[in-house]
């Protein structure tokens, strides 16, 4: 198997991976445990932890062996895996509406990695990583507080999705930057960044797992698949020297993308919010008649109460007490 072969297929299978991870995420989301951000004794959830790592540790090794350029539009397929993964093994389909945010979401974002090009390799300096990391928190602390302040859950939930998308777009930066600054005769001193790391991809962890309670499977993880390489592309556009390809037309056309993307989250947020709620007959109400009673109807009970024709000398009428009837 080629090189290029191999990276196609280690993508894939780490888009598989991040799509399991997503609909076990989701899964554990709907069991109705109080642990919304960490639920730390459901083994399931801990399952979607290792998927998780199972799927960067892949997207990693794709990179070793295939371009980025490649990678990262086959790594945006992620939500299109995902919804078939869930109506086959949790029963969970999606509507037409849906498949087309999703496929509309991914087409937009695969458009705009691929025209994002390879600047070269370098780090951020000791006053960027700090800067970048205060603004991120800043970031992350004011869409958590717009999510608790949003009345609606579908649009909470995004909200939190694309609070996780920024740490785990940042997270990535960081992870550039220890990557090219590492060194064998010392692999310790990159410590900071490594911690800083570690707290952006926790919080993206916890924060993706509030998403999905209360708006499903494909708008969080939708918001969460564009948000997530969106942020990661201003970044390295903006600090580390990368550009769109071929010139002006390449710009033009990476707003086109980005809209494009834009366009199919708004469609699956959309579809999440006129999706009727499932119509709940009411509870009976509670029977207090007697056992002497339970056979007899009452007043409102749909008594046929017209006239009897013809005499009736054996006609009784019996006539209780509302007290009799077991009424207050």
């Amino acid at each position: 198997m080629s090189p290029l072969a191999l990276s196609v297929l280690l993508s894939l299978v780490s888009a598989v991976a991040y799509a399991s991870a997503a609909i076990v995420q989701e899964r554990v989301a709907a069991s109705g445990t109080n642990r919304t951000y960490a639920p730390l004794r459901s083994p399931a959830w801990w399952g979607s932890v290792l998927l998780n790592g199972l799927g960067a540790a892949l997207h990693v090794a794709a990179l070793a062996y295939g371009p980025l350029s490649l990678v990262q539009p086959l790594g945006a397929l992620t939500i299109v895996f995902a919804l078939p993964l869930a109506a086959l093994f949790v029963g969970r389909r999606a509507g037409r509406t849906a498949w087309r945010g999703a496929i509309t979401a991914t087409v937009g974002l695969a458009g705009l990695l691929s025209l994002t090009g390879n600047g070269t390799s370098q780090a951020l300096g000791g006053a960027e990583r700090w800067l970048l990391a205060a603004g991120t928190a800043g970031v992350v602390t004011a869409l958590f507080t717009v999510a608790h302040l949003v009345g609606r859950p579908v649009l909470r939930s995004v909200v939190l999705a694309g609070a996780a998308g920024v740490s785990f777009g940042i997270a990535s930066v960081f992870t550039k930057t220890v990557a090219v600054e590492w060194t064998a005769s010392e692999p310790f001193a990159q410590w900071p960044s490594l911690l800083v790391l570690s707290a952006l991809a926790a919080t993206g962890l916890l924060l993706s797992q509030a998403s999905y309670r209360g708006a499903g499977l494909a708008a969080p993880l939708a918001t969460l698949t564009v948000v997530n390489p969106v942020v990661a592309a201003a970044v390295g556009l903006t600090l580390f020297g990368e550009s769109f390809r071929y010139g002006t037309a390449g710009s033009v056309a990476a707003l086109i993308c980005g809209a494009v993307a834009a366009g199919g989250l708004v469609q699956l947020t959309a579809d999440r919010l006129t999706t009727p709620r499932e119509i709940r007959s009411p509870a009976p109400a509670p029977d207090r008649r007697s056992d002497g009673d339970a056979a007899g109807p009452e007043v409102g009970e749909g008594v046929d109460v017209r006239a009897v024709s013809g005499p009736r000398p054996h006609l009784e009428v019996e006539m209780r007490t509302r007290a009799v009837a077991g009424r207050p």
